[in-house]
């Protein structure tokens, strides 16, 4: 009979995994995986101990009930280096976990990621006593829900600490991991204030990055709605998304919950990459990677920042009133309704300056179920406009062109081009020596959609921006897709300046024309009032 499957921890099946079933009187049965990853035994319903092997896996010993016409999902974890914070954000001076997975022992250190790599100090080598004990147990079904709760098995004593308080100066920080087999891994920490210290807050888009995060098996891109009920043998023969033309992302209403609560590869940055070199690679120039270029940018210019987390603005850490600017990432395209209220109540009625540096941004609605979990209403649409709405936002809130003055939409996606100046006279191109006609922005660090600050995702203004929006450059990219850079003010003396590319922070630190703009905006907004 079919007992389960078992994958790994992309949720693809393993062929060949030996398994020994043995049931509460002692009995033992053994088995073998299929090349579709399915287990077959001759066993009675009940519960059974399970030990499960495989070259190259963790192995593991697992307790579960076999019943009829319900077939278990066991997971397996590669030998390789991972880890991550847990939490990934915090306070200064607040304590978080460090969670890692190596075949082998590893050393930590902790840098922060500014205009340099700086290093902060060295946190320790890890191995224990028994054998493979750094690996850890990762658990069954689908943990993409849960998280993987790593440390939770094994880890009682803490006497030689799996904690690390963070350092006083906010910043984007990382874990430098190294084993003895010579792997290498990195992983980002969020440290926010423990009170302001500056008028300008970036904020960094840890909510996309979750998103995007396939860690498990599923991201909000594939499986969004739930595993499949079988294991992949090969995504580009048995994926949807690669095989049915008619199919898109978001065809159900009901969405599995996202957990933080896993590594994030995606965030893994070269520690051969240059704060100011190519940045290569499908998400890096989308994700935690290009948001580091905005802080070292922020940095550059000598303009004081604090540094947050999405997630932090929704939990209330971060207090807009303590800041005359909130700067946003790259592509921060998953908010939460109360944070999208806040925001927009607090540049409309209470002063303040929202930069928003990026493209395709507060376009969906999520909802966290608890402090690492979040829900994502997609609902039913096609790509990411659900019909007769100009986004997700749209049709669970409003139009997020509310608040930035544009909104996403398809035209020039995938594409990367300079800007054009439509009015050269406004106070953002002072210094610049850009007329009328003029093209900027033709340098970037951006190796996906290259070509320039106006791409990969852009917005346009709509019918429901402010009437007050003010156009001051166009992308060029094809289709009339370019971005629309626009800035425009509140009765309250509040103001948004939107970049509407998700590609311009990849050109500020290598662009001179893109890097005086945003001081420009930066100063002028902080200094006001």
């Amino acid at each position: 009979m079919l007992i389960g499957y078992v994958s790994d921890e992309r949720y693809l099946a393993l062929c060949d995994v030996a398994l020994e079933f043995v049931n509460e009187h002692g009995d033992s049965v053994a088995a073998r995986s299929r090349a579709s990853g399915s287990v077959h035994a001759d066993l009675a319903p009940g519960k059974y101990t399970v030990s499960l092997q495989r070259p190259g896996m963790g192995q593991k010993r697992v307790t579960m009930t076999v019943k009829d016409g319900e077939p278990y999902h066991f997971r397996l974890i590669s030998d390789t280096l991972l880890g991550y914070m847990w939490p990934k954000w915090v306070r200064s001076g607040e304590k978080a976990e460090f969670r890692c997975h190596s075949a082998t022992p590893y050393k930590l250190e902790l840098f922060r990621y500014g205009i340099e790599r700086e290093f902060i100090h060295h946190v320790g080598w890890f191995d224990e006593h028994g054998p493979r004990a750094v690996t850890q147990i990762t658990p069954d079904g689908d943990y993409t829900r849960t998280g993987v709760e790593w440390n939770k098995h094994g880890f009682i004593s803490r006497v030689h600490g799996q904690m690390i308080a963070a350092p006083e100066r906010t910043g984007l920080y990382y874990l430098h991991a190294r084993n003895e087999a010579g792997e290498f891994f990195n992983f980002p920490w969020i440290v926010a204030p423990a009170k302001p210290t500056a008028k300008v807050a970036a904020l960094m888009a840890n909510i996309n990055w979750n998103a995007y995060n396939n860690f498990g098996g599923r991201s909000n891109y594939i499986h969004a709605d739930k595993l499949p009920d079988v294991p992949t043998v090969n995504a580009r023969l048995e994926l949807q998304r690669y095989t049915d033309t008619t199919h898109h992302a978001y065809a159900v209403t009901d969405y599995a919950p996202l957990s933080f609560d896993r590594p994030e590869p995606f965030s893994f940055i070269d520690p051969d990459s240059s704060v100011d070199g190519p940045i290569h690679g499908r998400q890096a120039s989308h994700t935690a990677p290009v948001d580091w270029r905005l802080l070292a940018w922020l940095e550059r210019e000598d303009i004081a920042h604090d540094v947050y987390g999405e997630t932090q603005l929704h939990e209330g850490v971060l207090n807009l009133d303590d800041y005359k600017v909130l700067l946003t990432g790259a592509h921060p395209e998953y908010w939460s309704r109360k944070m999208y209220l806040e925001l927009k109540d607090w540049v409309r009625n209470r002063g303040g300056k929202l930069m928003y540096l990026g493209g395709n941004g507060l376009n969906c609605e999520v909802e966290f179920t608890d402090a690492g979990t979040m829900i994502v209403f997609n609902e039913v649409c096609q790509g990411t406009t659900p019909p007769g709405f100009e986004s997700r936002m749209h049709k669970r809130v409003e139009s997020e062109a509310n608040l930035l003055g544009v909104v996403y939409d398809d035209a020039g996606a995938m594409t990367g081009a300079p800007y054009r100046v439509v009015d050269a006279d406004h106070w953002v191109f002072a210094g610049t020596g850009l007329k009328k006609g003029d093209v900027f922005g033709e340098k970037s660090q951006h190796m996906r959609c290259f070509g320039g600050a106006s791409g990969h995702e852009t917005d346009k203004v709509t019918p429901h921006s402010p009437k007050n929006v003010h156009l001051l450059a166009k992308g060029m990219n094809v289709d009339d897709g370019g971005a629309q850079m626009i800035i425009y003010d509140t009765e309250s003396g509040g103001g948004v300046f939107s970049t509407s590319s998700i590609n311009w922070n990849s050109s500020l630190l290598v662009d001179e024309h893109v890097s005086r703009i945003t001081a420009n905006v930066v100063r002028r907004f902080s200094s006001a009032g």
